[in-house]
Parts: structure tokens; sequence; C-alpha cells
């Protein structure tokens, strides 16, 4: 979900994006979670370090089927196979396709040249590893349970931020090529306009070819879109934000734009 540009009905939009299966689901996790990395990692307090160790340490968790890199390597090379045939198309811009083409071949180099499995270099480090198990107990990682990672905390920041750049550097090749992947992904969408009646909206086999819905709401409405999606039909429905009762449904009309996406 994220603050975009207006629409053009639209004053200021909320875009929620909803995967349609396990691997774009996935991504976007990936995404959230290196985006979340890059932010704390950036600051100096010793807490927000340390929320970028635990957002580290969840990237290993999604990391960690064996195929992840394939599968990307694969996508990576479904896609550059697919945009060569545009070539001849007199509506694409040979200078962006080669760029696209280009930035594709340097992501695929880039994770082929990845040592062993994705997040290896810290599942080796028996120190980081101490500090993971630790953490995966509420309050584990309080001082008197890991004195050294306490001592850790309270050096300098630039030294601690170096620790976090060196640990997910290996891992960046990843972030490039999911960032390609996503990138075409969101590209690739066709965008209708649609109203809800009474917050209520449904079509029939829409998301049969997508991979992923994107939805823009007016961020004013005080109301939330619960999206289920299916081979046979997608169904919204606009619920009341914040509400702390049984789910009621948003009872006036809704304007949305709907974006199909698909790789």
């Amino acid at each position: 979900m994220s603050r975009i540009n207006p629409a053009p009905w639209l004053t200021i939009v909320i875009c929620y994006e909803h995967p349609l299966n396990e691997r774009i689901r996935t991504l976007l996790r990936l995404e959230d979670l290196f985006d979340k990395v890059a932010f704390f990692s950036a600051r100096d307090e010793a807490i927000e370090h340390h929320s970028a160790l635990v957002t580290l340490f969840e990237i290993l968790d999604v990391t960690s089927r064996a195929d992840m890199k394939s599968e990307l390597l694969q996508e990576l090379e479904r896609q550059k196979q697919a945009l060569e045939t545009m070539r001849k198309s007199p509506d694409i811009s040979e200078g962006a396709l080669n760029e696209v083409l280009s930035n594709i071949q340097a992501a695929s180099h880039s994770m082929l040249n990845m040592a062993g499995k994705i997040g290896e270099h810290m599942r080796e480090d028996e120190w980081l590893m101490s500090i993971k198990q630790r953490m995966g107990i509420p309050g584990g990682a309080c001082e008197f349970d890991l004195p050294s990672y306490h001592y850790w905390l309270h050096l300098d920041p630039i030294l601690r931020r170096n620790d976090l750049n060196e640990w997910v550097a290996p891992m960046l090749p990843l972030e490039e090529a999911f960032s390609i992947v996503l990138n075409l992904l969101r590209c690739s969408g066709k965008t209708f306009p649609h109203i809800a009646r009474h917050g209520v909206f449904q079509q029939m086999g829409s998301a049969r070819v997508a991979h992923m819905l994107c939805l823009k709401v007016d961020e004013g409405l005080p109301c939330v879109p619960e999206i289920s999606a299916n081979k046979y039909a997608l169904n919204i429905r606009f619920v009341i934000s914040g509400s702390r009762q049984k789910t009621k449904i948003y009872d006036d009309d809704v304007k949305f734009e709907l974006t199909y996406c698909n790789l």
C-alpha cells in the first residue's frame, strides 16, 4: 500500500496492491523488507539498527527456499525473451527497450555470481545466528541474554552501519532482480475506472490472467478495500476503517481505479 499521485478524478489516492499468486506475494514481501532495511540502516540510533537487523533476519526466512534464485533467473529470462519479440513494434522506443534488456542482463549476471544460497554468509555466522535464535523468543534480545549484542549496539553508529551494509551487500543482486520483475509487472497493467455500489463490487472472471491487482482509491474516504479473487470472480468490498465492531461495509458508492497487472 502506498500514497501516489492523484488519478484524474481523485485528489490524493492510496494504492492497494493485491498479489494473485504466491510468487508475486513473496516478491512484494521482499520489496517491503529491503526498503525497511535501507531506511533503518541509514539512521544512527541503536534501536533503529536493531530494527534493521531484525528485518534482515526476516529476509533470511523469506528467502529460505532453495529454488528462489533459480526462479528469479528463469523469470528474468522469460521477460528478456518477451521483450525481444517487441523490438520491431513501432510503438516501442528502441532506446528504452535496450536499457531494460541491459538491466535484465546485468541483474542475471549478478544473480549467477551470487555464491551459494541466498543469505548463506549470514547463516554461517555463529554470532548472528545466536542473535537470530534469541530474537525468536519474546524479549529474548535483552542485554542480559545477549551481552555481546548489547555491546555491538553501543558501538559508533558508523561501525554498526558498516556491519549492516556488509551483511546486506551479498543479497543486493536479489533486490536488483526482483525490482526489475516488479517494475515490469506494474508497468504492464491496464487501468479501468469503476464504482462500488454501496461499497460492493463484483466482476466475473476478470482476474483470471492477472498476477496482481492495483486498486487506487481516494485517501479521504473512511474505508479500505477487502479484495478476494480467483479465476472465476473478483470481489471487492469497502469496509469502514478502524471499526472496533463487527466488519461494516461502507454504505456509499465508492469510485476507484483498478489495474490488472500481468507478466
